[in-house]
């Protein structure tokens, strides 16, 4: 076991070699050399062009055209990255070609064991697909959209897409006709790739009618519509997967588009409105990509990259990025419960994964359920595990080094579908300190901001980036004059990104995220971070769940209203005794909440973020259609219970 009053849970050997001490050493032919992070970090983003000048050249990335400057000295958000080169995302794939290990392993609930699929046979699969999508008319700029689990078809159509220069998107069909027409109703595509159904939790959820719902309304500008699986009843206007995959002997070509030519859409959550459709530029998430999993993740050559990821989240994006490094992704299709929370600890044991990557709250369901993965398989080969989504308490650190492996790398981190990378998150070399993600990024110049502007050292505040990245979005597509884009990132502080969130940087490079700072806690004038009270209620092993919202009463007054999901544990009574005395204890009297209420579950969206906003909103009157989308969320009858708080109890105290 650690030492449990040591802050430090894990030390990297001193003699260790990480992707990073390369690109050290190449620096130093450069005459530039750094004996710490923080110095090669701040080299990084005051000298931004040079930097992603070198790591071009230090990736040998494949490039034709002409350009002067790295970047231009526009004002965010409109910089132009490498303006006149043209390059290929799914050209740097395929240099990772090799017949020593497959392109990626798939298996899930629906498959017996786990298939692999060779560099062969998805050459072969994506030149085909490719070709038939030239016949029918597809090429630069258009739009292709895929309603798909994380399985092969989605990899392969997203490389066929990318081959011939078209933009890609997709929903993972969890999600309902509703939030994929909110999402794909803006952005026209000429083709569909769909699927019948998928598995989920032991059994197979039927998705045809949203697929004929979801057709139904985009028809006028579909050309096609391709289906995988054979659960469907074919029409003249479909076709089958494994038809436009089959032709053999056709050559794989590559469009290489400008650096700034839309590489795919994605979505935000849409939970409180119509998606925002973040468009993000070929070379931009080409170069961020490489940067992350090399330098930061340190994915090497033949190395398993596991996400637990659907399709409509930006971690499946990074997590088929791993292909770009040499890594060979494991797609996963399934609940990540089943047939209990070992499935996929037992998956990286048979496989060997060396990058097992998760969630705050997959690794507090397994501390919950009193999961001991060090004693009930063999990691060997794991390196590191990678944790995102929400912020990783001390106690989940605790957890991962005395539960599951003592010697692994724990790579907190933190970044966006916004940017589909990381800000800040794993430094090679560093060691893990509970609570604390490792640093930020390379390239990245981010800060914590008071509210007059100034940047705070050891102080929590607004976390901002003053300099561009190449994968910060393009723009929002139809976002005319980038109003919806300037809203969303650069209307608090002029020429400066406010991502959100609250931050904490400490003077040894390390750093706390503590929430976001649009769901803040109003206490008698002072400021909570929500992350602040979830952390405190971590050791409280009977609670499973909770969320925490202020309300404004009929006085104008706010209200901190705490909700939990219970697991096991102490009557009500003693519950709400011991919550509000720990919370006073161990953070402040401020942080105790005015009432507590035990609900059935906690509302979250497809892609696991807790919906604090909304539900603020329906407490205080507001109709849950009207302040969230369904069809986005994981467990859509959540909100029904608040609703029905609402209007039995609350209702008579609003203003």
């Amino acid at each position: 076991m650690n030492n449990p009053n040591s802050d430090v849970l894990w030390q990297p050997s001193a003699d260790g070699r990480y992707n990073l001490t390369d690109f050290l050493e190449f620096l130093s032919n450069h005459d530039l050399r750094f004996d710490q992070y923080e110095d090669l970090w701040t080299w990084s983003v005051e000298h931004l062009g040079t930097f992603w000048e070198r790591l071009v050249e230090f990736y040998d990335i494949h490039w034709e055209g002409e350009w002067a400057c790295p970047f231009s000295d526009d004002k965010m958000p409109h910089v132009r990255w490498f303006d006149g080169m043209h390059l290929s995302y799914a050209e740097h794939v395929f240099r990772q070609k090799t017949s020593v290990h497959p392109a990626f392993l798939y298996g899930g609930e629906d498959i017996e064991g786990w298939k692999e699929m060779s560099w062969s046979t998805l050459t072969t699969q994506v030149a085909s697909l490719a070709q038939w999508l030239k016949t029918i008319g597809v090429g630069q700029g258009d739009v292709v959209a895929a309603y798909l689990p994380n399985g092969p078809e989605a990899i392969v159509a997203f490389l066929a897409t990318n081959s011939l220069g078209a933009i890609w998107s997709s929903c993972s069909p969890d999600f309902g006709s509703a939030a994929v027409l909110d999402r794909f109703r803006q952005i026209s595509p000429k083709v569909l790739f769909a699927v019948g159904d998928y598995p989920y939790s032991g059994r197979r959820h039927d998705r045809r009618s949203e697929v004929g719902k979801i057709v139904d309304v985009l028809k006028a500008d579909l050309a096609a519509v391709v289906l995988v699986g054979d659960s469907f009843e074919l029409d003249a206007s479909t076709l089958l997967y494994d038809h436009v995959v089959s032709q053999d002997g056709v050559p794989l070509e590559f469009a290489r588009c400008a650096f700034s030519h839309p590489i795919w859409i994605l979505f935000s959550s849409g939970t409180t409105g119509q998606p925002k459709a973040i468009t993000h530029g070929t070379g931009g998430v080409l170069l961020e990509h490489i940067k992350y999993l090399s330098l930061h993740n340190d994915v090497r050559k033949g190395e398993r990259f596991f996400w637990f990821t659907t399709t409509g989240w930006m971690m499946w994006n990074f997590l088929q990025a791993s292909m770009l490094v040499g890594g060979v992704p494991v797609l996963y299709n399934g609940s990540p419960g089943f047939p209990d929370l070992l499935a996929l600890w037992k998956m990286a044991e048979s496989l060997e994964v060396a990058h097992f990557g998760t969630s705050p709250p997959f690794l507090k369901a397994c501390q919950n359920a009193g999961l001991t993965p060090m004693k009930q398989v063999d990691l060997k080969s794991l390196r590191t595990i990678g944790s995102t989504g929400a912020p990783l308490l001390p106690e989940q650190f605790d957890y991962v080094y005395n539960e599951i492996k003592e010697d692994i790398w724990l790579c907190s981190m933190s970044g966006g579908t916004d940017v589909c990378t990381a800000f800040v998150g794993s430094i090679p070399g560093r060691a893990v300190c509970k609570g604390k993600i490792q640093g930020r990024a390379l390239g990245v110049s981010l800060h914590a901001m008071s509210a007059d502007g100034t940047y705070k050292l050891d102080e929590v505040g607004e976390m901002v980036i003053d300099k561009p990245m190449p994968s910060m979005p393009i723009y929002f597509w139809n976002d005319p004059g980038f109003k919806r884009y300037t809203e969303s990132y650069f209307s608090s502080y002029p020429d400066v990104w406010r991502h959100g969130d609250w931050l904490k940087v400490y003077p040894n490079g390390m750093l706390e995220i503590l929430g976001r700072s649009d769901s803040t806690l109003n206490r008698h004038g002072i400021r909570i971070g929500t992350a602040e009270i979830y952390r405190a209620l971590m050791p409280l092993s009977y609670i499973e769940d909770s969320i925490v919202v202020c309300v404004t009463n009929g006085s104008g007054e706010d209200q901190m209203f705490l909700f939990i999901k219970m697991g096991r544990g102490p009557d009500e009574e003693h519950t709400q005794h011991e919550i509000k005395n720990l919370l006073r204890t161990s953070c402040s009297p401020r942080h105790v909440p005015d009432r507590i209420w035990v609900v059935p579950d906690i509302p979250y969206t497809i892609s696991g973020k807790k919906m604090e906003k909304p539900l603020q909103r329906i407490l205080q009157g507001e109709s849950p259609d009207d302040v969230a989308n369904r069809g986005a969320m994981r467990n859509p009858a959540a909100l029904d219970h608040f609703l029905q708080l609402y209007q039995s109890e609350l209702k008579s105290e609003q203003p």
